[in-house]
């Protein structure tokens, strides 16, 4: 079975790439065809595809990385998440079920830090090739508003 353990330590290790500016790292948490969106709790409430970000295979959010990286301009920042303990849904020896509430702070090169999204993240697991990933992750925020650009993966 997976287990809370393995979930809690998977978000850890995904939290600490996207804070260590590790980017290029980030599509390793995901199987070949995924699902990843954000969105927010209304839209999810009222079964809304639209969302702020949307991708359905790991060489998407590859390419968002490379965008990130070389063709996007924003305000250089940076995110720090503070992860809540998955409650597991469901799970079995080679899939998983979970929601893991999730705060992210953003910090800009002024070194000011506010809260810039909380909410929750609704994730499916399987094991690829012997590897714990996410087949989808769905972040759904709280607030309907994003004040800036959302640049780097939630």
């Amino acid at each position: 079975m997976i287990d809370l353990l393995q979930l809690a330590a998977f978000n850890a290790a995904y939290a600490d790439v996207i804070d260590s500016d590790a980017l290029e790292q980030w599509p390793d948490f995901f199987t070949p065809q995924c699902n990843y969106k954000v969105t927010n709790a209304e839209n999810q409430r009222d079964g809304l595809a639209a969302g702020l970000v949307w991708a359905d295979s790991r060489d998407m959010l590859k390419d968002r990385v490379s965008a990130l990286r070389e063709a996007n301009i924003y305000e250089r920042q940076s995110y720090r998440h503070l992860l809540g303990i998955p409650l597991v849904v469901s799970s079995t020896e080679t899939t998983a079920q979970a929601r893991t509430p999730f705060m992210v702070a953003r910090i800009m090169h002024t070194g000011e830090t506010s809260v810039f999204a909380t909410g929750v993240y609704l994730d499916r697991y399987a094991i690829h090739e012997g590897k714990l990933l996410l087949s989808e992750r769905i972040a759904v925020c709280d607030s309907t508003v994003i004040d800036t650009l959302l640049a780097l993966p939630l």
